[in-house]
């Protein structure tokens, strides 16, 4: 039986904890003032989500002051550890 890793597959970074750091903010302040489960935040910051809502995300950002791409990044080759291919 094959196990998946934390990744599932994609190369996509969440950079949560550093914004909520430069914010001084926990991640329970805000889920709250986003309004969403501080267990969906949590599965988002570890990188172990398979989705995002887009109004997720935008709440995400007015509350952090912040864009899409300070909270996401593409690092290719991050879930097996080789580089993607063009």
């Amino acid at each position: 039986m094959a196990v998946a890793d934390d990744h599932e597959g994609h190369d996509i970074e969440v950079h949560l904890d550093r914004l909520l750091s430069e914010h001084g903010m926990t991640l329970t302040e805000l889920a709250n003032r986003v309004g969403v489960t501080n267990v969906n935040l949590s599965v988002l910051k570890n990188g172990r989500a398979k989705a995002i809502r887009f109004t997720t995300l935008t709440r995400i950002c007015e509350v952090l002051q912040c864009q899409p791409g300070d909270l996401l990044s593409y690092r290719p080759g991050s879930s097996d550890g080789r580089p993607c291919k063009p």
